[in-house]
């Protein structure tokens, strides 16, 4: 079968760096092609020159068998190719209506909006994707999984016979995932070509057709997804073989860092208890809206809470962030992009600004010792492209994680609190996460609190699991629980009311 899309021989440098090497990649209509890489290794590169936001050095794109130039979105919309991110580009507080057709709303006479076409088509693109969704709610109401339907409704109401989901389920229940398998392999029968984006290796053996690896720029591999295993992807995307993914030295824990006794927000969590101790990684599990992040944005002293205590060393801890980080408690948050750093503003001053209160002698900043924090944690977290004056935004999802990491490491924390620390980050930057949180709990004595929304990761690197569902804390598993036994609890089938955790 002849290729719907071809993008043969792309090459592109940044200044020195050199992005990609001679890419060629392909697609048929009706295929789930995945493209997979770790961060830093030229995907998002690639999809943004068949997107039209770069132009590539050297090389041609073809579709349909015609060579065609992409210098912009609107053009490449134009030829059908559509990029759902993973971070939507809706807006909350409008209608689902109003977002679809944000843009190219239909007109009638004198210029007024023709609601009635648009409802029609809305419908129409809705049935075509078998979901029944209220075109009159605000959006922002109704949660990210009904935000990347209207994404991708958005993309088929365009024409898109190229659709690209960059880390589609980033954010998604395993329900809602579900949902969008369902109308990914919906959109595939009815011919849409689909390049599917996304570091849950799991994903792409369930839902794609082949798969291609880019590692520095270069693609080291092409084939159908039947014919490969994990071990096939992993080693070419890292160029090694991981033997441990979850690597973990387990020693005794020292004395209680942390104590959280009955901490209550009102219709969020309640009496909510347990601690942790020095040298300690605690995992904190549960669906979203169990009050995981809540509990520990309340704990950070970012949300207020109604009741309770929070003991650090025995002391009451702040309820001022600034003050928390002060005493010896960071958090990570789970938006990195929104809450974990300053993306216009360079690595070396996102690396610094929990410190920058040290770094002034006389009123201005020491600049020597600005660069000597943000090279040792370049080196030590293996940051690339390693650079200090490039912006965050410039660099790669995993890299981002890796400054916002590199910020609270420099102030030294006692506790360290981690909420979706891997979450869009590639296979080796999370082995390598890992790995940093091994040496932190064993030679520093930190005390970890994890999130995760990936069961195999929480389970696989915590001394013991704190489950919540629905606000409450209702188990605690010992490592090596299965995921099974946690997400019985997790989602109530087994919950029992635990008024204290130790």
């Amino acid at each position: 079968m002849a290729s719907l899309l071809e993008m043969t021989g792309i090459q592109k440098h940044f200044g020195g760096v050199q992005a990609l090497k001679n890419v060629d990649f392909d697609i048929e209509a009706g295929e789930v092609h995945a493209l997979v890489g770790e961060n830093g290794a030229g995907k998002s590169t690639l999809i943004k020159i068949l997107s039209g936001a770069y132009t590539p050095d050297s090389g041609t794109i073809k579709i349909e068998g015609q060579e065609v130039t992409i210098a912009n979105p609107r053009q490449a919309q134009a030829l059908g190719v559509v990029t759902i991110y993973q971070e939507t580009s809706l807006y909350p507080d409008l209608s689902v209506l109003e977002n679809l057709f944000m843009g190219r709303q239909p007109r009638r006479r004198f210029g007024l909006l023709d609601w009635g076409a648009m409802k029609k088509e809305a419908e129409a693109v809705f049935k075509r994707l078998g979901v029944d969704i209220p075109l009159s709610a605000r959006l922002g109401d109704l949660g990210k999984a009904y935000a990347q339907l209207v994404e991708i409704a958005k993309a088929l109401s365009q024409k898109a016979r190229i659709l690209v989901m960059d880390e589609a389920t980033a954010a998604l229940t395993s329900d809602d995932v579900e949902r969008l398998f369902g109308i990914i392999r919906t959109m595939r029968s009815q011919g849409v070509a689909i390049i599917y984006i996304s570091h849950r290796l799991d994903e792409i053996f369930r839902v794609t057709d082949r798969v291609t690896v880019l590692r520095d720029g270069e693609r080291v591999g092409s084939e159908r997804v039947a014919n490969v295993n994990q071990n096939w992807l992993i080693q070419r995307m890292v160029g090694r073989e991981l033997t441990n993914l979850y690597p973990r030295n387990i020693r005794a824990p020292g004395k209680v860092l942390l104590e959280v006794g009955n901490l209550t927000r009102i219709g969020v969590f309640e009496n909510v208890s347990f601690s942790l101790r020095e040298g300690e990684i605690v995992g904190l599990a549960g669906l979203v809206g169990s009050g995981r992040s809540e509990i520990v944005r309340a704990i950070f002293g970012i949300d207020r809470y109604d009741s309770g205590t929070v003991l650090l060393e025995g002391k009451p801890l702040s309820s001022k962030p600034w003050e928390a980080v002060q005493s010896g408690v960071a958090l990570l948050p789970e938006d990195r992009s929104r809450q974990g750093a300053i993306l216009a503003m360079p690595v070396r001053a996102n690396m610094t600004l929990a410190v920058l209160h040290n770094l002034h002698k006389g009123g201005f900043l020491d600049e020597k010792q600005e660069a000597s924090i943000t090279d040792r944690f370049i080196q030590a977290l293996q940051v690339r492209p390693p650079r200090s004056e490039l912006p965050v935004a410039s660099l790669s999802g995993g890299n981002q994680q890796k400054v916002v990491l590199g910020k609270w490491l420099a102030s030294n924390p006692k506790v360290l609190i981690l909420d979706e620390p891997t979450q869009g980050v590639d296979v080796g930057a999370k082995a390598e996460i890992h790995q940093l949180m091994d040496r932190l709990v064993n030679e520093l004595g930190v005390g970890i609190l994890m999130i995760s929304s990936d069961l195999p990761e929480v389970l696989g690197m915590a001394d013991r699991l704190l489950v919540m569902h629905r606000g409450h804390l209702v188990a605690e598993l010992p490592r090596g629980a299965s995921p099974e036994q946690a997400m019985a609890k997790a989602t109530g089938l087994e919950a029992q009311g635990i008024a204290h955790v130790r």
